[in-house]
């Protein structure tokens, strides 16, 4: 997902304490797929509960977002509504990918093949519309703030970051950039140990910060541009031009001044419209219909869903619950507090 620039931009590494007392927007459908992905089983399969359903989406939402609450994060929830269009061809081509990865991971699971098992079942991760409203619905349970998008999530948070309502864009996405989002958070919600594809050893994942505006300088470009390079290498709305990665669309981006000029000098005439491509990125579609607030988590209601639905722990579930409810009334008597300073 996404797209593929990573490579040429500045990342600072940071600690999560960076973000305490931060409000930042978190792009729900990345950080949902993430969840799926990589919270399994020794043989790559999902978390289930005994009816068969997938829960690794509220294991991650859960247990993962209480960590970042308890280290002051106040994380808003914003939700991808419609896709573009042009985003047909994209969804149809992760399909494909989605289901002659589930083919393999149920051959890998039959042989034992646990490795290949788990690298196909990360591969097949699919997120359902009953998934959406169980995470939303957790989200508000746990005293949250849901905000839905009228298309991309990230042009949304981006936004919100705009008017002042956010502080930055939590995903591991670059597209957010392209959107506008000064300030991009990723490996927030995913860091620690991960496994490197295809080897027998694992890495650290930090949390990192990419600056829009600094990142635009040391590169010499301006958005406009940073959007050209977005589509010379692919975006979820087209496909990249052959032969050209991350280096070499920042050369021609920076040699030239009209992405007609570009084309010219790739030779490679695209079949599709870059005008309209580059407006869905500077001009995107957004809402200002919604509210942020941070309410006590509802106890009970979290209890019944993930334990008495979904199987979850009773135990596990009760000691988050104590942690999460402890932050929340912390916060809570700060904010008391802060009105007598």
């Amino acid at each position: 997902m996404g797209t593929a620039i990573g490579d040429i931009l500045n990342k600072e590494e940071i600690s999560l304490d960076f973000l305490d007392g931060r409000i930042v927007g978190v792009d729900s459908f990345n950080t949902l797929y993430q969840f799926l992905s990589s919270i399994r089983g020794r043989d790559g399969s999902p978390l289930m509960d005994s009816k068969g359903r997938v829960t690794s989406h509220l294991t991650g939402l859960l247990y993962r977002t209480t960590n970042l609450i308890e280290r002051g994060v106040k994380p808003v929830f914003v939700f991808d509504g419609k896709p573009h269009k042009l985003k047909a061809e994209t969804r149809e081509k992760r399909r494909e990918i989605r289901t002659a990865a589930e083919k393999k991971f149920e051959k890998a699971k039959e042989e034992g093949d646990n490795e290949s098992a788990r690298k196909f079942g990360r591969q097949s991760s699919k997120l359902t519309g009953e998934m959406i409203e169980e995470a939303k619905k957790l989200v508000e349970l746990m005293g949250l703030t849901v905000v839905q998008a009228p298309s991309e999530g990230e042009a949304q948070v981006a936004s919100m970051v705009e008017k002042g309502n956010l502080y930055g864009c939590v995903s591991q996405d670059f597209d957010a950039l392209l959107f506008g989002t000064p300030l991009l958070f990723r490996n927030i919600t995913v860091s620690g140990k991960r496994k490197a594809p295809g080897k027998n050893y694992y890495y650290d994942v930090k949390p990192e910060r990419i600056d829009l505006q600094k990142n635009l300088r040391e590169l010499g470009i301006n958005r406009k541009k940073l959007v050209w390079m977005g589509i010379l290498v692919g975006t979820d709305f087209n496909k990249k031009f052959p032969k050209v990665g991350a280096k070499t669309a920042l050369k021609l981006v920076q040699e030239f001044d009209s992405f007609e000029d570009i084309v010219k000098k790739t030779g490679h005439k695209p079949g599709f419209d870059y005008k309209e491509i580059e407006d869905l990125f500077l001009k995107p579609e957004s809402t200002e219909d919604y509210k942020i607030e941070f309410g006590k988590p509802e106890r009970e209601k979290i209890f019944e869903l993930m334990v008495e639905e979904h199987d979850f722990s009773k135990e596990r579930v009760e000691s988050v619950l104590d942690r999460l409810c402890s932050k929340a009334e912390e916060t809570s008597t700060q904010s008391r507090l802060g009105q007598w300073g």
